[in-house]
C-alpha cells in the first residue's frame, strides 16, 4: 500500500507569478519596518536570511529518508505534526516561490486521514449523512482505507453541506454549512498538505485561521502598529458576504498559481460544486464556499492573498508616501494611513479592485475615520472631541491617555455582543432553574473562564466586572423563582457567587509585550 516514496513531490515546471498586482517579498523581513509598513514576523518567510538547507527557527530538521509507514515526526514551528514528505514540500516551497507542485495527492495517506479524523471536533453537529464523529470511528481503519482508495481512484464524491442558521448579535442570521464527516476528514487532510505550501507564501499581516496564529496576535499587531507608526486615519473595511460571493473561477485560478496537481483541483471543485441542503431542499452553489467547511478558511486566505495582500504590498511601494499598516483576519481587515488623501485614494481603488473579483465593500460597515496619536491631538485642537472608535475582532478600539499621560489605545468588548451573550445565559438559567445548584455553578464557572480567556485584555476590566455582576444577578433571580418564598438571602447568594463565579483575572499582557516577545527582530 505504500505509494510513491518521493520526499517532496515537486514540479519541474515553474508557474507565472501570482495574479494582478503581485509584488515580490524582497526586503520585507517580518517584524521590521519596511518603507512604512509594519509587517509582523512570519518565520516561514525568512528563507533569505537562512543558509540554504538550514532548518527554520523552532522547527527540527527531519531525516531525508522518508518512511511512509511512520506518520509521526517532530512538530513544525506551529506545533502541528507533519509528515516527512510534507516537510520536504515546505522546504522547496520556501526555496522557490514560483514552483508549481504537480504531484501532491500521494501525500494523502491513511495515516494522514487518521490524523485528520482525530483533529476534528468530536462534538460537532453531523452533516447531511447524519454520521457523528464517534459513529465514524467504529471500524475506522477499514473506513479510512476505503476512503483513501476512492480518493486515489477518483471515485470519491462530495456530499452537499447541511445549512443551518446561527443568530448574530445584530439580530440577523449567519448561514453555516456543515459538511458530511467523511468530507471533513478529506478536507482536513488536503488543508494539511496545502498549508505546507501556502504558509510559506502568506504575508505576515494575515492572521485568520492560520497555524500558530490567533485573533489576539492580530489585535496585538494592530495596536502596536498604530502606536509605533504615524497612523492618523483608519480604514475599517467590511467585505459584503465574502464567503458567499467568492468566485469559483477566480478561486481555482488562484489555487493554480501554486498547485498544478489536477487531482487536487478536482477535489476542491467537488467541494465548491457540492451544493447545500436546506431543510432537505438541495440547491446549487454557483459562487461562494460554505462557512463552517474545513477547507473554506484556507480557500478564503488564498483568495484574499491575491486580491488584497499582494496588491496592498504593491500599492504601498508604488503609491504611498506616508506610513501604511495593515492587519487582516480572514475577511475582516483594517488598514492605517498617515495621510488622508492616500487613504481616500486607496479606498476608491480598493473598491474597483474588489469589483474585478466579484466582491464589494459593505457601504454601511466600511468607514474611514480619523484615528491615532496625532489625530487625537488635532481633533482636540480643533475642538472636535475624541476621534471615532472602530471595532475589530470583538473589541471596540478608541484613542485614550494612560495613567502616565501617554497616548494609548483602549480596547473594550463590543457591548452588543456582550449583551447577546448575557441574554443567552439568562435564557439557559431559566431553563435550568431546577437543576442542582452545584451543576449550574460549574456551568457558569466554565462560561466565565471562557469569557475571560478571550476578553481579559488590559483596560477591559469594567466590562469583565459588569459581565460577572450581571450573571450573578440572573442566577439570583433564577434561584428565587424556584424557592417557595420567592427570595434568596444575601448571605447565601454571596457564598454561591464566591464559590462558583471567578472574579476577573488577567489573561493577556499588553500588546507590545507579547508582540515584542514573539517578534524579537
Amino acid at each position: 500500500m505504500h505509494e510513491n516514496r518521493e520526499t517532496s513531490s515537486l514540479a519541474a515546471s515553474k508557474g507565472s507569478p501570482a495574479g494582478e498586482g503581485e509584488s515580490r517579498n524582497t526586503g520585507m523581513n517580518g517584524g521590521e519596518e519596511s518603507d512604512g509598513v509594519l509587517l509582523p514576523m512570519n518565520p516561514a518567510n525568512k528563507a533569505t536570511e537562512q543558509q540554504a538547507g538550514a532548518p527554520e527557527r523552532g522547527e527540527e530538521r527531519t531525516p531525508t529518508k522518508e518512511n511512509t509507514g511512520q506518520s509521526r515526526t517532530p512538530p513544525a514551528q506551529d506545533g502541528t505534526r507533519v509528515s516527512q514528505g510534507l516537510a520536504g514540500v515546505r522546504q522547496r516551497a520556501r526555496e522557490n516561490k514560483e514552483e508549481r507542485f504537480t504531484t501532491l495527492l500521494h501525500h494523502l495517506t491513511v495515516d494522514l486521514l487518521r490524523e485528520s479524523y482525530n483533529a476534528l471536533k468530536k462534538s460537532a453537529a453531523p452533516g447531511v449523512d447524519g454520521v457523528k464523529w464517534a459513529e465514524y470511528g467504529e471500524g475506522l481503519e477499514d473506513r479510512l482505507a476505503d476512503l483513501k482508495d476512492r480518493i486515489h481512484r477518483g471515485a470519491y464524491r462530495a456530499q452537499p453541506s447541511r445549512r443551518i442558521y446561527i443568530p448574530k448579535a445584530d439580530g440577523r442570521q449567519r448561514p453555516i454549512g456543515i459538511a458530511a464527516l467523511e468530507d471533513k476528514v478529506v478536507q482536513q487532510a488536503v488543508v494539511t498538505i496545502l498549508n505546507a505550501i501556502y504558509e510559506v507564501d502568506f504575508r505576515g499581516f494575515s492572521y485568520g485561521f492560520r497555524p500558530g496564529r490567533g485573533p489576539h496576535d492580530a489585535l496585538d499587531a494592530l495596536s502596536v502598529g498604530i502606536q509605533r507608526k504615524r497612523v492618523n486615519w483608519i480604514l475599517d473595511a467590511d467585505i459584503r458576504g465574502f464567503f458567499d460571493q467568492m468566485s469559483h473561477e477566480w478561486t481555482m485560478k488562484f489555487v493554480q498559481h501554486r498547485i498544478a496537481d489536477t487531482r487536487i483541483h478536482r477535489l476542491i471543485q467537488k467541494w465548491l460544486k457540492a451544493g447545500v441542503s436546506d431543510d432537505g431542499e438541495w440547491s446549487e452553489t454557483a459562487v461562494g464556499t460554505p462557512q463552517g467547511a474545513v477547507v473554506s478558511p484556507l480557500l478564503a486566505n488564498v483568495y484574499l492573498h491575491y486580491v488584497f495582500d499582494l496588491w496592498l504590498e504593491a500599492w504601498r511601494k508604488k503609491v504611498a508616501e506616508g506610513d501604511v499598516i495593515a492587519v487582516r483576519y480572514a475577511d475582516d481587515l483594517v488598514v492605517g494611513f498617515q495621510h488622508r488623501h492616500e487613504a481616500e485614494r486607496f479606498l476608491d481603488e480598493f473598491r474597483e479592485r474588489l469589483a474585478v473579483f466579484g466582491l464589494e465593500l459593505h457601504p454601511d460597515k466600511t468607514r474611514l475615520i480619523e484615528f491615532g496619536r496625532d489625530a487625537q491631538a488635532d481633533r482636540h485642537r480643533r475642538g472636535e472631541g475624541q476621534p471615532e472608535s472602530f471595532t475589530f475582532l470583538g473589541f471596540t478600539h478608541s484613542c485614550g491617555i494612560n495613567s502616565a499621560g501617554r497616548f494609548t489605545i483602549w480596547r473594550r468588548s463590543v457591548r452588543k455582543r456582550v449583551e447577546a451573550k448575557l441574554r443567552d445565559i439568562k435564557r439557559t438559567l431559566r431553563a435550568r432553574m431546577h437543576d442542582p445548584v452545584p451543576a449550574v455553578g460549574m456551568w457558569l464557572q466554565r462560561v466565565l473562564h471562557g469569557f475571560y480567556q478571550y476578553h481579559a485584555v488590559p483596560g477591559n476590566g469594567p466590562i469583565l466586572c459588569l459581565f460577572r455582576e450581571r450573571i450573578g444577578r440572573y442566577w439570583r433571580r433564577a434561584l428565587a423563582r424556584r424557592s417557595q418564598t420567592g427570595r434568596v438571602t444575601a448571605a447565601r447568594i454571596s457564598r454561591l457567587l464566591h464559590r462558583w463565579l471567578p472574579r476577573p483575572y488577567p489573561v493577556h499582557p499588553y500588546p507590545s509585550i507579547r508582540f515584542d516577545a514573539k517578534h524579537s527582530r
